[in-house]
C-alpha cells in the first residue's frame, strides 16, 4: 500500500506543498459545502470558518505529533498517526484508546468519508450529467479503485498527478468567475453569512428556512468533513513527510486546513449564494453542478462532473491508506488483503444509498473517530507547548 502513499506525495510535490493537496479539494468542498447550507442556511458557511479556525491548532497538533512519535522498523517501513503517538507519547496503559482510534479509523475509511459519501457524490453527479446508473458507476469505481489498491497503481498515477493539480486550479477559477458575475450579490450574501450565523435564517424561495441551531450544527460537521481538522486522520500519511523537524510538519499541517476552508469552502459557498441557487429545490448532490450550470451551460456541468470524479476518486485512495494503516496497527499486516476487499465492497455499495443516510452514518464515526484523537492532542499538550518553544527559539 506504499505506492498509494507515494502516489499522493508526488501530487503533493507540484502545488502548495501542502500534504495531500488532492484531499483539499474534494466533496467535502464540493457537495459538502452545498449540504450545509441548503440544509444550515447562509449562516454554515460562517460555523465552517470557526471550525477551520480552531481546527488550524489541532491541525498543527496533529501534525506536530506525527513526527515526534513515529516508528521505523528494520526494512525502513515507516508508521505514525494517533495510534502511535497515543501509545509512546502516553504510555502502555492508553493502548485501549489507541486501539479504539484504529477501530474508528477502519470504520470511518469503509462506512464514512473513505468510501460512501465519496461515491454518493460522484453517482449523483454523473446521474445528473450523463444519465448514468447510480448502480452501475459504483460498481464502475468499485473495479477501478481495486485495481489500485492491489497494485496497479502506475498508470492511473501517472495520470492523476498531472491532471489533478490542473482540476483544482479550474475548479477555483470557476468559482472565483461566478462570484465576479454576480458582483453586486457579493456584500448582501456576506450579510446572510454572518446574519444567518447567529439568528437564523428565515424561509425563502425553495429553502425551507433554518435555526441557528441548524447552522452551527451543519456548519461544524461539514468543516471537520472538509478539512478533517481533529479526526486524526491526517498524521497517518504526515508521518512519511520527509522532515525530521516535527514542528515544520505541523505549520504545513496547518496551512492546508487554511487552503481546505477559508478559501476553497468559501469560494463553493459564496457561489452558491450570489447565484441564488442554494434556495432551489433541487438536490443537494448536485447543487454546486446546477449553479455550474446555470452560469457556463451544460460544458460548466460537465467539468465539475469531471473534477468531482477525480477528487472523490483520489479522496477515497487516500483513505484506503488510512483506513488499511490502522487495521495493521490492529492486525498486523497478514490479513490485509481482507481489509481491502471489504473496502472495495463498500465503494461499489456507496451509490445504492440515499445521500441524507450516507451523511448521518459519516458524521457518527468522525465522531467515533475524532474523540481518542482530540484526547491524546489535550494529553500531550505540554509536548507540543516544549517541542514549539524550542523551534521557535532557534
Amino acid at each position: 500500500m506504499d505506492h498509494v502513499l507515494q502516489f499522493f506525495q508526488q501530487l503533493d510535490n507540484l502545488v502548495w506543498g501542502a500534504p495531500l493537496l488532492v484531499l483539499l479539494v474534494g466533496t467535502g468542498n464540493i457537495v459538502g459545502v452545498a449540504t450545509a447550507i441548503q440544509t444550515g442556511g447562509p449562516g454554515a458557511l460562517f460555523w465552517m470558518w470557526m471550525a477551520a479556525f480552531f481546527g488550524m491548532a489541532t491541525k498543527y497538533a496533529e501534525g506536530l505529533l506525527a513526527i515526534r512519535y513515529r516508528t521505523k522498523d528494520d526494512n525502513g517501513h515507516i508508521s505514525g498517526g494517533p495510534m502511535y503517538y497515543i501509545l509512546h507519547g502516553m504510555g502502555e496503559k492508553w493502548r485501549p484508546l489507541a486501539i479504539f482510534f484504529a477501530v474508528a479509523g477502519v470504520l470511518v475509511a469503509l462506512f464514512g468519508i473513505g468510501t460512501m459519501t465519496q461515491v454518493n457524490s460522484i453517482t449523483g453527479s454523473l446521474q445528473a450529467s450523463f444519465g448514468t446508473a447510480p448502480e452501475v458507476a459504483s460498481v464502475v469505481i468499485a473495479l477501478v479503485v481495486s485495481t489500485v489498491i492491489f497494485g496497479g497503481i502506475h498508470w492511473i498515477s501517472k495520470v492523476s498527478e498531472k491532471v489533478v493539480p490542473f482540476m483544482a486550479a479550474a475548479y477555483i477559477f470557476a468559482t472565483v468567475t461566478i462570484i465576479s458575475l454576480h458582483l453586486d450579490q457579493l456584500l448582501p450574501a456576506l450579510k446572510s453569512v454572518f446574519s444567518g450565523a447567529f439568528t437564523g435564517t428565515a424561509a425563502m424561495g425553495g429553502f425551507a428556512g433554518a435555526t441557528v441551531k441548524m447552522a452551527i450544527q451543519k456548519g461544524v460537521a461539514r468543516g471537520v468533513f472538509s478539512n478533517e481538522s481533529g479526526l486524526g486522520s491526517a498524521p497517518i500519511a504526515a508521518a512519511a513527510a520527509k522532515t525530521n523537524e516535527p514542528v515544520e510538519q505541523g505549520l504545513i499541517s496547518m496551512t492546508g486546513t487554511f487552503i481546505d476552508t477559508i478559501i476553497i469552502c468559501s469560494l463553493t459557498g459564496l457561489s452558491l449564494l450570489v447565484s441564488g441557487e442554494w434556495m432551489a429545490k433541487g438536490s443537494t448532490s448536485t447543487l454546486t453542478q446546477d449553479t455550474f450550470t446555470g452560469v457556463f451551460g451544460p460544458v460548466g456541468g460537465i467539468i465539475l462532473t469531471l473534477c468531482l470524479v477525480l477528487f472523490a476518486t483520489t479522496t477515497i485512495l487516500g483513505w484506503s491508506y488510512y483506513g488499511e494503516r490502522c487495521f495493521e496497527f490492529l492486525f498486523g499486516v497478514k490479513h490485509i488483503n481482507l481489509y481491502r476487499i471489504f473496502f472495495v465492497l463498500m465503494v461499489g455499495l456507496g451509490g445504492f444509498l440515499k445521500l441524507d443516510l450516507v451523511w448521518v452514518i459519516a458524521d457518527i464515526v468522525n465522531g467515533l473517530m475524532a474523540l481518542p484523537n482530540l484526547i491524546a492532542l489535550l494529553a500531550l499538550s505540554p509536548v507540543i507547548i516544549k517541542e514549539s518553544k524550542g523551534y521557535f527559539k532557534k
